[in-house]
């Protein structure tokens, strides 16, 4: 089968709601026709019910979480650890710690990535040491914990999931770099058969076949930046959904702003999906770009474009279309940021002595560090990445586009200030005007076109995460995006956050998951950081479970329509918002949501919908309630 490439058309897709069906390896309720005397389900709420504390914070104690209904116990990544801590979930207002789960046997020194549970049997994703060997995936029992088989897979296996028809599990091989960037394994997707547990075979679905189709793929949006990268080095899986014949995957490729499409029985990528950027100079599409000017702010900002760059991605399918839903989080390659000969002797002025380029790459700048009329020289030695400094001695802002906050020819002007957007971390690989060739055209200082100059000129800034959920049809096409939704209800006084729903999140807008009182902390870097997403589907409506990492809690829409979802509710059980959680982790409540499960009411322990979050700062497993509502 010969791959191909799709090229992006954001489109509205328009649907007609008839079934409803769960893709991949998430859980619903039942998924069957209600009966004739059964009411319709309109909406939900969410209650805190309980929760598991490891008691350590900031070291991801509790990252993935998975559920086995016939022993009723929830599994959880403790990548602190290495291993799996095995929860008795017979009483979800109190989990209790049952057993751990170790994989020394498969190999030493390895770090648990992620799970997935389906069927009595719990898979793990194994990554060595050092990450750019390949990894292993590894099947155990979730009733006796005992290894069924292992089979080795790529570099860094991030992610995993069963097909629902149980027959094959598939890992997303994330394939990051060393952090001098002098190894960068290939990115891949093994497909395992599950056919015998004792004799595991293993088909590995790589990019290889693209290699030649890279031109095309950054044409078409897809992002292959890595230095010296193939495609196939450069494309690095994060997540997979499964359709619901179990036929068809789609993988999450983060940082590269795309999804690939496999073909799951013949092991083969057949697409790579580029998901275009978001324009956030539209209304409706704006941010809070400042963590400095002291208030919520959140409003379009022409020529600022945000990476989807979705992490957690989960699928569901209507009317026999499936639509894949993305949490939009954001991610920026950084290797070598705390290798100080990366960035070069500090107090330099001479580009010679700009850093070495093979000690790393990091590709994120704060926007005044980008557009200053002096040049990159007063950076180096400090945040100045030595392949930018390579690039142009200076970058400037189209003032066609850039007027409105103060930027003239040759002069960002006030566009650099904290208070605009002087502090938002930005990308600069990407933006500033390129020939046919993909070469950068020059300027020189007064901001005139000029082949003798030494200046970027920027059309358009990319940012990190699109601070939203989003809706695509099955071949890449956006049918709906939250927009500003996210931030714009966070700051309203309709949202309370705490258990008992009695703290103004306005109060603490867009603060951090590590810090106390942190108002504004992450304006200026991806915001609330959507980070997981799951759906579940209730009667004749489907629901989508959004966590946000940073600002914290879970937000649910109502997504039976994929082209006009509703937000129906956001809980956020984070107690304490003043004090730095590190030293009050016994009232903190639940920081740095990483993974959400659903379990539906038919196996779960007490009879109700239940959702299980993993929070890797506070690290929690923190179980909340499901109420249905009814039409009368």
């Amino acid at each position: 089968m010969k791959p191909s490439l799709s090229i992006f058309r954001p489109s509205l897709l328009a649907v007609s709601v008839s079934t409803i069906l769960l893709s991949g390896c998430l859980s619903s309720d039942n998924n069957s026709a209600p009966d004739a005397g059964t009411p319709a389900v309109t909406g939900l709420s969410l209650e805190y019910v309980g929760r598991y504390s490891s008691g350590v914070f900031g070291e991801s104690a509790a990252e993935i979480t998975g559920y086995d209904p016939a022993s009723r116990r929830a599994f959880v990544v403790n990548a602190l650890e290495g291993s799996l801590n095995v929860l008795d979930m017979s009483d979800p207002s109190a989990p209790t710690l049952l057993d751990t789960l170790t994989v020394g046997d498969i190999a030493n020194n390895a770090v648990v990535n992620s799970l997935a549970v389906q069927n009595g049997l719990v898979a793990v994703a194994i990554e060595s040491s050092p990450k750019t060997e390949p990894g292993f995936a590894a099947i155990y029992d979730a009733a006796t914990l005992s290894l069924r088989g292992s089979i080795g897979v790529g570099a860094q296996p991030d992610m995993l999931a069963f097909t629902p028809d149980g027959r094959y599990l598939l890992v997303a091989n994330e394939g990051e770099p060393s952090d001098d960037y002098q190894i960068d394994p290939e990115g891949s997707v093994s497909v395992i058969d599950l056919g015998d547990l004792d004799n595991l075979q293993v088909r590995t679905a790589d990019f290889t076949a693209f290699n030649d189709q890279r031109a095309e793929l950054m044409a078409a949006g897809v992002r292959v930046f890595g230095p010296d990268a193939s495609v196939a080095r450069d494309m690095e899986p994060e997540y997979i959904t499964v359709s619901a014949d179990s036929t068809t995957a789609w993988v999450a490729l983060q940082e590269n702003n795309a999804l690939a499409k496999v073909d799951i029985a013949a092991a083969i990528i057949t697409d790579i999906l580029p998901l275009g950027y978001k324009d956030h100079g539209l209304e409706g599409q704006g941010l809070d770009a400042s963590d400095s000017n002291g208030a919520i702010d959140i409003k379009p900002w022409p020529g600022i474009f945000g990476m989807y760059h979705p992490d957690a991605i989960t699928s569901y399918s209507i009317g026999g279309e499936t639509y894949i839903l993305t949490a939009n989080e954001g991610d920026a390659r950084a290797w070598g940021e705390d290798n100080p000969a990366y960035w070069g002797p500090e107090d330099s002025d001479d580009s010679a002595y700009g850093g070495d380029a093979n000690q790393g790459f990091v590709e994120e700048i704060r926007f005044k560090h980008l557009f200053n009329a002096n040049g990159f020289a007063r950076r180096l030695g400090d945040d100045m990445p030595p392949q930018l400094n390579a690039l142009a001695e200076g970058a400037l802002l189209n003032p066609d586009v850039f007027e409105y906050c103060g930027a003239s020819a040759g002069e960002p002007g006030d566009c650099r200030e904290d208070e605009q957007l002087g502090r938002l971390t930005v990308t600069w690989t990407m933006g500033y005007r390129t020939d046919d060739n993909g070469d950068p055209v020059m300027f020189n200082v007064s901001g005139a076109e000029d082949p003798a100059g030494d200046r970027l000129m920027y059309d358009k800034v990319y940012a990190f995460g699109g601070r939203s959920m989003a809706i695509w049809s099955a071949e890449g096409e956006l049918v709906w995006d939250s927009g500003d939704m996210v931030e714009q209800y966070l700051a309203s006084d309709a949202c309370l956050a705490g258990s008992q729903r009695d703290i103004p999140c306005a109060d603490f807008f867009n603060s951090n998951h590590s810090a106390g009182d942190s108002f504004l902390n992450r304006s200026d870097n991806k915001g609330p950081e959507p980070e997981a997403v799951t759906v579940a589907t209730f009667g004749e409506r489907a629901f989508a479970f959004l966590g946000l990492e940073r600002m914290g809690g879970v937000m649910v829409f109502d997504i039976t329509s994929p082209e006009s979802p509703t937000m129906v509710d956001y809980l956020n059980t984070r107690e304490e918002w003043v004090m730095d959680p590190e030293t009050n982790l016994a009232i903190a409540g639940d920081l740095g949501i990483e993974d959400i499960t659903v379990i539906p009411a038919d196996q779960s322990p007490n009879g109700d919908v239940l959702l299980l979050t993993g929070n890797e700062v506070s690290g929690t497993t923190a179980v909340y309630r499901v109420v249905l509502q009814y039409a009368e």
